[in-house]
Protein backbone atom coordinates (compact mmCIF):
# COMPACT_ATOMS: atom_id res chain seq x y z
CA UNK A 1 0.00 0.00 0.00
CA UNK A 2 1.27 3.35 -1.39
CA UNK A 3 0.39 6.57 0.69
CA UNK A 4 0.29 9.93 -0.57
CA UNK A 5 0.72 12.64 2.57
CA UNK A 6 -0.40 15.78 2.25
CA UNK A 7 -0.03 18.93 4.11
CA UNK A 8 -1.78 21.84 2.94
CA UNK A 9 -0.90 25.60 3.94
CA UNK A 10 -2.30 28.69 3.01
CA UNK A 11 0.86 29.02 0.21
CA UNK A 12 2.33 25.82 0.82
CA UNK A 13 2.48 22.02 0.43
CA UNK A 14 3.98 20.09 2.22
CA UNK A 15 4.35 16.09 1.05
CA UNK A 16 5.71 12.68 1.31
CA UNK A 17 4.93 9.48 0.00
CA UNK A 18 5.06 6.04 1.75
CA UNK A 19 5.16 2.82 0.98
CA UNK A 20 3.62 1.03 4.01
CA UNK A 21 4.87 -2.56 2.90
CA UNK A 22 8.38 -1.69 5.17
CA UNK A 23 7.16 2.19 5.84
CA UNK A 24 9.46 3.47 3.59
CA UNK A 25 9.77 7.32 2.34
CA UNK A 26 9.76 7.00 -1.37
CA UNK A 27 10.14 10.62 -1.94
CA UNK A 28 9.16 13.93 -0.36
CA UNK A 29 9.23 17.84 -0.75
CA UNK A 30 7.39 21.32 -0.30
CA UNK A 31 5.81 23.22 -2.98
CA UNK A 32 6.28 27.03 -1.72
CA UNK A 33 4.82 30.58 -2.50
CA UNK A 34 1.42 29.11 -4.10
CA UNK A 35 -0.52 32.12 -5.49
CA UNK A 36 2.56 34.22 -5.85
CA UNK A 37 4.14 35.76 -8.78
CA UNK A 38 6.49 33.02 -8.91
CA UNK A 39 6.11 29.93 -6.80
CA UNK A 40 8.60 26.59 -5.89
CA UNK A 41 8.67 23.09 -5.93
CA UNK A 42 11.16 21.27 -4.32
CA UNK A 43 11.34 16.96 -4.64
CA UNK A 44 13.48 14.94 -2.99
CA UNK A 45 13.93 11.29 -4.34
CA UNK A 46 14.62 8.70 -1.21
CA UNK A 47 17.32 7.17 -0.41
CA UNK A 48 19.26 10.21 -1.78
CA UNK A 49 21.07 12.44 1.14
CA UNK A 50 23.23 14.03 -1.11
CA UNK A 51 21.93 18.13 -0.66
CA UNK A 52 22.23 18.13 -4.09
CA UNK A 53 19.83 15.46 -5.43
CA UNK A 54 17.23 17.58 -4.64
CA UNK A 55 15.45 18.87 -7.35
CA UNK A 56 14.25 22.45 -7.10
CA UNK A 57 11.82 23.96 -9.90
CA UNK A 58 10.53 27.53 -9.92
CA UNK A 59 7.37 28.06 -11.83
CA UNK A 60 3.74 30.11 -11.71
CA UNK A 61 1.61 27.83 -9.43
CA UNK A 62 -1.62 30.00 -9.30
CA UNK A 63 -3.53 27.07 -7.04
CA UNK A 64 -2.42 24.09 -4.70
CA UNK A 65 -3.65 22.12 -7.82
CA UNK A 66 -0.91 23.02 -10.03
CA UNK A 67 1.39 22.24 -7.75
CA UNK A 68 -0.05 19.03 -6.87
CA UNK A 69 0.30 18.24 -10.71
CA UNK A 70 3.98 19.01 -10.86
CA UNK A 71 4.81 16.94 -7.93
CA UNK A 72 2.76 13.79 -9.71
CA UNK A 73 4.43 14.82 -12.78
CA UNK A 74 8.00 14.37 -10.60
CA UNK A 75 7.24 11.41 -9.21
CA UNK A 76 5.59 9.22 -12.02
CA UNK A 77 8.00 10.43 -14.71
CA UNK A 78 11.90 10.61 -16.04
CA UNK A 79 14.74 10.13 -13.34
CA UNK A 80 12.70 11.85 -10.55
CA UNK A 81 9.86 8.91 -10.88
CA UNK A 82 9.50 6.42 -7.77
CA UNK A 83 6.66 4.66 -9.08
CA UNK A 84 4.72 4.36 -12.86
CA UNK A 85 1.54 6.09 -12.57
CA UNK A 86 -0.29 7.86 -10.08
CA UNK A 87 -3.01 4.67 -10.14
CA UNK A 88 -0.30 2.97 -7.96
CA UNK A 89 -1.35 5.64 -5.19
CA UNK A 90 -3.74 4.05 -3.26
CA UNK A 91 -4.31 6.49 -0.40
CA UNK A 92 -4.00 10.46 0.84
CA UNK A 93 -3.45 11.03 4.27
CA UNK A 94 -4.00 14.39 5.10
CA UNK A 95 -3.22 16.64 8.37
CA UNK A 96 -5.63 18.69 9.53
CA UNK A 97 -4.64 21.06 12.52
CA UNK A 98 -8.12 22.02 14.02
CA UNK A 99 -11.17 19.12 14.38
CA UNK A 100 -12.59 21.02 17.45
CA UNK A 101 -15.11 19.13 19.36
CA UNK A 102 -16.71 17.01 15.80
CA UNK A 103 -13.36 14.45 15.13
CA UNK A 104 -11.99 12.79 18.06
CA UNK A 105 -9.85 10.07 15.80
CA UNK A 106 -8.95 9.76 12.17
CA UNK A 107 -11.80 9.59 9.30
CA UNK A 108 -12.50 9.27 5.78
CA UNK A 109 -13.19 11.92 3.56
CA UNK A 110 -16.70 12.61 2.89
CA UNK A 111 -19.39 15.34 2.36
CA UNK A 112 -20.18 15.57 6.17
CA UNK A 113 -16.66 15.40 7.01
CA UNK A 114 -15.97 18.38 4.97
CA UNK A 115 -18.79 20.25 6.16
CA UNK A 116 -17.23 19.49 10.37
CA UNK A 117 -13.81 20.40 9.01
CA UNK A 118 -15.40 23.84 7.70
CA UNK A 119 -17.45 24.36 11.09
CA UNK A 120 -14.24 24.85 12.64
CA UNK A 121 -12.55 27.59 10.08
CA UNK A 122 -13.11 30.18 13.23
CA UNK A 123 -11.05 27.97 15.73
CA UNK A 124 -7.98 27.71 12.83
CA UNK A 125 -8.63 30.21 9.61
CA UNK A 126 -6.05 30.12 7.60
CA UNK A 127 -5.03 26.54 8.44
CA UNK A 128 -8.65 24.58 8.00
CA UNK A 129 -9.40 26.65 5.01
CA UNK A 130 -6.22 25.87 3.41
CA UNK A 131 -6.55 22.12 4.58
CA UNK A 132 -9.94 21.73 2.82
CA UNK A 133 -8.03 22.95 -0.51
CA UNK A 134 -5.89 20.13 -0.21
CA UNK A 135 -8.95 17.71 0.10
CA UNK A 136 -10.50 19.64 -3.20
CA UNK A 137 -7.04 18.85 -4.89
CA UNK A 138 -6.67 15.26 -3.85
CA UNK A 139 -10.64 14.79 -5.07
CA UNK A 140 -9.65 16.21 -8.48
CA UNK A 141 -6.55 14.58 -9.14
CA UNK A 142 -6.74 11.67 -7.60
CA UNK A 143 -10.73 10.35 -8.20
CA UNK A 144 -12.21 7.29 -6.74
CA UNK A 145 -9.28 7.08 -4.30
CA UNK A 146 -10.14 7.26 -0.38
CA UNK A 147 -8.70 10.32 1.66
CA UNK A 148 -8.27 10.05 5.31
CA UNK A 149 -7.93 13.59 7.59
CA UNK A 150 -5.90 12.85 11.27
CA UNK A 151 -6.49 16.32 13.40
CA UNK A 152 -3.85 17.52 15.37
CA UNK A 153 -6.20 18.01 18.05
CA UNK A 154 -8.01 14.68 18.05
CA UNK A 155 -5.57 12.86 20.39
CA UNK A 156 -6.03 16.02 23.23
CA UNK A 157 -9.99 14.57 22.79
CA UNK A 158 -9.69 12.44 25.75
CA UNK A 159 -9.09 15.93 28.00
CA UNK A 160 -11.50 15.58 31.00
CA UNK A 161 -13.78 18.60 31.44
CA UNK A 162 -11.77 20.24 34.47
CA UNK A 163 -8.31 20.09 31.94
CA UNK A 164 -10.27 21.45 28.78
CA UNK A 165 -12.38 24.18 30.51
CA UNK A 166 -11.39 27.72 30.70
CA UNK A 167 -12.81 30.10 33.81
CA UNK A 168 -15.28 31.86 31.75
CA UNK A 169 -18.89 32.56 31.47
CA UNK A 170 -20.24 28.96 30.95
CA UNK A 171 -22.10 30.25 26.88
CA UNK A 172 -18.71 31.24 25.93
CA UNK A 173 -18.20 27.75 25.40
CA UNK A 174 -21.58 26.63 24.42
CA UNK A 175 -21.79 29.23 21.93
CA UNK A 176 -18.72 29.55 20.44
CA UNK A 177 -16.64 26.55 21.82
CA UNK A 178 -13.67 28.39 23.82
CA UNK A 179 -12.39 25.41 25.97
CA UNK A 180 -8.57 23.80 25.55
CA UNK A 181 -7.89 21.85 22.52
CA UNK A 182 -4.09 21.06 22.05
CA UNK A 183 -2.56 20.76 18.67
CA UNK A 184 0.73 18.83 17.80
CA UNK A 185 -1.26 15.91 18.65
CA UNK A 186 0.19 13.60 15.45
CA UNK A 187 3.68 14.31 17.16
CA UNK A 188 2.24 13.30 21.04
CA UNK A 189 0.75 10.40 19.97
CA UNK A 190 3.15 8.77 18.27
CA UNK A 191 5.76 9.28 20.63
CA UNK A 192 3.76 8.08 23.36
CA UNK A 193 3.12 4.95 21.32
CA UNK A 194 7.14 4.68 20.53
CA UNK A 195 7.75 5.32 24.00
CA UNK A 196 5.76 2.18 25.45
CA UNK A 197 7.14 0.43 22.84
CA UNK A 198 10.58 1.02 23.98
CA UNK A 199 9.34 0.48 27.40
CA UNK A 200 8.07 -2.93 26.91
CA UNK A 201 4.63 -1.88 28.55
CA UNK A 202 1.00 -1.67 26.49
CA UNK A 203 0.43 1.92 26.13
CA UNK A 204 -2.55 1.44 28.54
CA UNK A 205 -0.04 0.75 31.57
CA UNK A 206 2.19 4.07 30.55
CA UNK A 207 2.35 7.43 32.37
CA UNK A 208 4.39 9.56 30.15
CA UNK A 209 5.11 13.50 29.41
CA UNK A 210 5.66 14.18 25.98
CA UNK A 211 7.66 17.89 25.26
CA UNK A 212 7.53 18.42 21.73
CA UNK A 213 10.19 21.32 21.10
CA UNK A 214 10.24 23.43 17.58
CA UNK A 215 9.52 26.54 16.95
CA UNK A 216 5.85 26.05 17.69
CA UNK A 217 6.72 23.75 21.35
CA UNK A 218 3.88 22.65 22.95
CA UNK A 219 3.85 19.32 26.37
CA UNK A 220 1.50 16.56 26.81
CA UNK A 221 0.41 14.70 30.14
CA UNK A 222 -0.10 11.16 28.87
CA UNK A 223 -2.32 8.47 31.32
CA UNK A 224 -2.43 5.39 30.56
CA UNK A 225 -2.44 5.80 26.94
CA UNK A 226 -4.55 8.40 27.07
CA UNK A 227 -3.68 12.58 27.00
CA UNK A 228 -5.34 14.00 29.84
CA UNK A 229 -3.64 17.43 29.73
CA UNK A 230 -1.97 20.42 27.23
CA UNK A 231 -0.19 23.09 26.94
CA UNK A 232 -1.33 24.80 23.82
CA UNK A 233 -4.99 25.90 24.35
CA UNK A 234 -7.78 27.22 22.16
CA UNK A 235 -5.10 28.16 19.94
CA UNK A 236 -1.49 26.91 19.37
CA UNK A 237 -0.61 30.52 21.04
CA UNK A 238 -0.92 29.03 24.99
CA UNK A 239 1.96 27.39 27.01
CA UNK A 240 5.43 27.27 26.01
CA UNK A 241 7.92 29.75 25.19
CA UNK A 242 8.21 28.93 21.54
CA UNK A 243 9.94 30.98 18.36
CA UNK A 244 7.86 33.41 17.71
CA UNK A 245 4.66 32.83 19.90
CA UNK A 246 4.66 34.04 23.80
CA UNK A 247 2.95 31.53 25.51
CA UNK A 248 1.49 31.85 28.78
CA UNK A 249 0.80 35.11 29.59
CA UNK A 250 -1.23 37.60 31.83
CA UNK A 251 -4.41 37.81 29.30
CA UNK A 252 -4.36 41.36 30.70
CA UNK A 253 -1.29 42.63 28.41
CA UNK A 254 -4.43 42.62 25.69
CA UNK A 255 -5.85 45.44 27.29
CA UNK A 256 -3.01 47.06 28.24
CA UNK A 257 -1.67 47.57 24.63
CA UNK A 258 -4.95 48.23 23.48
CA UNK A 259 -5.49 51.13 26.04
CA UNK A 260 -1.82 51.97 26.70
CA UNK A 261 -0.35 51.52 23.12
CA UNK A 262 -3.35 52.24 21.00
CA UNK A 263 -2.90 48.91 19.40
CA UNK A 264 -5.65 47.11 17.39
CA UNK A 265 -6.69 43.74 18.00
CA UNK A 266 -4.73 42.73 14.86
CA UNK A 267 -1.84 44.55 15.87
CA UNK A 268 -1.77 42.30 19.38
CA UNK A 269 -2.08 38.77 17.56
CA UNK A 270 0.43 39.69 15.11
CA UNK A 271 2.63 40.71 18.10
CA UNK A 272 1.77 37.52 20.15
CA UNK A 273 1.54 34.77 17.84
CA UNK A 274 4.57 36.16 15.36
CA UNK A 275 6.92 39.25 17.25
CA UNK A 276 7.14 36.97 20.46
CA UNK A 277 8.80 34.29 22.06
CA UNK A 278 12.67 33.71 21.23
CA UNK A 279 12.25 36.19 18.90
CA UNK A 280 10.69 39.07 21.12
CA UNK A 281 13.06 38.32 23.86
CA UNK A 282 16.60 38.64 21.72
CA UNK A 283 16.02 39.08 18.33
CA UNK A 284 16.69 35.56 17.62
CA UNK A 285 14.35 32.77 17.23
CA UNK A 286 16.76 29.67 16.08
CA UNK A 287 18.07 28.24 19.07
CA UNK A 288 21.62 27.66 17.05
CA UNK A 289 22.13 31.55 16.62
CA UNK A 290 20.83 31.70 20.15
CA UNK A 291 23.30 29.74 21.95
CA UNK A 292 25.84 31.04 19.55
CA UNK A 293 25.00 34.56 20.60
CA UNK A 294 24.92 33.93 24.45
CA UNK A 295 28.19 31.96 24.16
CA UNK A 296 29.65 35.39 23.01
CA UNK A 297 28.07 37.03 26.16
CA UNK A 298 24.26 38.24 24.79
CA UNK A 299 23.01 38.60 28.16
CA UNK A 300 19.72 38.99 25.87
CA UNK A 301 20.10 35.57 24.26
CA UNK A 302 21.34 34.02 27.72
CA UNK A 303 17.52 35.23 29.16
CA UNK A 304 15.60 34.02 26.41
CA UNK A 305 17.18 30.84 27.15
CA UNK A 306 16.50 30.69 30.94
CA UNK A 307 12.82 31.85 30.28
CA UNK A 308 12.31 29.36 27.67
CA UNK A 309 13.98 26.43 29.98
CA UNK A 310 12.33 28.04 33.07
CA UNK A 311 8.66 27.35 31.98
CA UNK A 312 9.68 24.23 30.16
CA UNK A 313 10.29 23.16 34.06
CA UNK A 314 7.01 24.32 35.60
CA UNK A 315 5.31 22.22 33.18
CA UNK A 316 7.22 19.19 33.32
CA UNK A 317 6.92 19.82 37.28
CA UNK A 318 2.58 20.40 36.92
CA UNK A 319 2.37 17.41 34.68
CA UNK A 320 4.46 15.06 37.26
CA UNK A 321 1.63 16.45 39.69
CA UNK A 322 -0.75 15.59 37.23
CA UNK A 323 0.28 11.96 36.62
CA UNK A 324 1.25 10.79 40.17
CA UNK A 325 3.87 8.31 38.91
CA UNK A 326 5.68 9.33 35.58
CA UNK A 327 7.61 6.18 33.78
CA UNK A 328 9.21 8.58 30.65
CA UNK A 329 9.60 11.59 29.83
CA UNK A 330 10.12 12.34 26.39
CA UNK A 331 11.97 14.69 24.08
CA UNK A 332 11.09 15.35 20.32
CA UNK A 333 10.59 17.62 17.42
CA UNK A 334 13.65 20.25 16.22
CA UNK A 335 14.88 21.50 19.81
CA UNK A 336 13.70 18.21 21.78
CA UNK A 337 15.76 16.27 19.75
CA UNK A 338 18.85 18.80 18.83
CA UNK A 339 19.43 21.07 21.65
CA UNK A 340 21.18 18.98 24.70
CA UNK A 341 21.57 22.41 26.75
CA UNK A 342 17.85 23.21 26.30
CA UNK A 343 16.80 19.52 27.65
CA UNK A 344 19.51 19.81 30.66
CA UNK A 345 18.31 23.21 31.50
CA UNK A 346 14.81 21.63 31.37
CA UNK A 347 15.40 18.98 33.53
CA UNK A 348 18.61 20.09 35.71
CA UNK A 349 17.62 20.11 39.85
CA UNK A 350 14.90 17.99 39.22
CA UNK A 351 16.63 15.06 41.57
CA UNK A 352 14.27 15.40 44.04
CA UNK A 353 11.74 14.33 41.77
CA UNK A 354 13.22 11.27 40.60
CA UNK A 355 14.73 13.05 37.39
CA UNK A 356 18.70 12.47 36.96
CA UNK A 357 20.29 12.94 33.28
CA UNK A 358 23.68 11.06 31.92
CA UNK A 359 25.62 14.25 30.94
CA UNK A 360 27.28 12.33 28.35
CA UNK A 361 24.03 10.85 26.69
CA UNK A 362 22.36 13.74 26.74
CA UNK A 363 25.32 15.26 25.16
CA UNK A 364 25.22 12.62 22.38
CA UNK A 365 23.52 13.46 19.09
CA UNK A 366 21.57 10.48 16.73
CA UNK A 367 18.73 10.15 14.73
CA UNK A 368 17.40 7.12 16.73
CA UNK A 369 15.36 7.09 19.97
CA UNK A 370 18.03 6.78 22.87
CA UNK A 371 17.93 7.17 26.64
CA UNK A 372 19.47 9.67 28.24
CA UNK A 373 18.84 9.54 31.75
CA UNK A 374 21.45 8.22 34.24
CA UNK A 375 21.19 4.58 35.97
CA UNK A 376 20.00 5.82 38.85
CA UNK A 377 17.48 8.05 37.66
CA UNK A 378 13.40 6.98 38.62
CA UNK A 379 12.15 8.25 35.70
CA UNK A 380 13.22 7.48 32.74
CA UNK A 381 14.43 9.99 30.12
CA UNK A 382 14.29 9.73 26.42
CA UNK A 383 14.62 11.40 22.57
CA UNK A 384 12.59 10.19 20.19
CA UNK A 385 12.29 11.45 17.03
CA UNK A 386 8.92 12.71 16.10
CA UNK A 387 7.20 11.26 12.41
CA UNK A 388 4.23 13.10 11.72
CA UNK A 389 3.49 12.08 7.73
CA UNK A 390 4.42 8.26 9.60
CA UNK A 391 2.36 8.49 11.86
CA UNK A 392 -0.79 9.81 9.38
CA UNK A 393 -0.06 7.07 7.14
CA UNK A 394 -0.14 4.56 9.60
CA UNK A 395 -3.75 6.20 10.43
CA UNK A 396 -4.48 6.65 7.24
CA UNK A 397 -4.02 2.47 6.51
CA UNK A 398 -5.17 1.33 9.69
CA UNK A 399 -9.09 3.01 9.33
CA UNK A 400 -9.20 2.14 5.78
CA UNK A 401 -8.01 -1.57 6.98
CA UNK A 402 -11.03 -0.98 9.49
CA UNK A 403 -13.36 -0.41 7.15
CA UNK A 404 -12.71 -3.26 4.59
Amino acid sequence: MKILVLNAGSSSLKYQLIDMENESVLCSGLVERIGLEMGVVAYKKAPDTDAESKTVIDMEIPTHNEGLLKVIELITEGETAVIKDKSEIDALGHRIVHGGEYFSEPTVVDDEVVKGIEACIPLAPLHNAAHLAGIKVGTNLFPGVPQVVVFDTAFHQTLPEHAYMYALPYEMYTENKIRRYGAHGTSHKYVASEMARLLGKPAEECNIITVHLGNGSSMSAVKNGKCVDTSMGLTPLAGLVMGTRCGDIDPAVVAFLARNKGMSVEDIDTLLNKKSGLEGMCGMSDMRDIHAAADKGDERAAMAVAVQTYRNKKYIGSYMAVLGRVDAIVFTAGIGENDDIVRWESLKDMENFGIVLDKAANAKRSGEPRKISAANSAVDVWVIPTNEELAIARETRDILAAKG
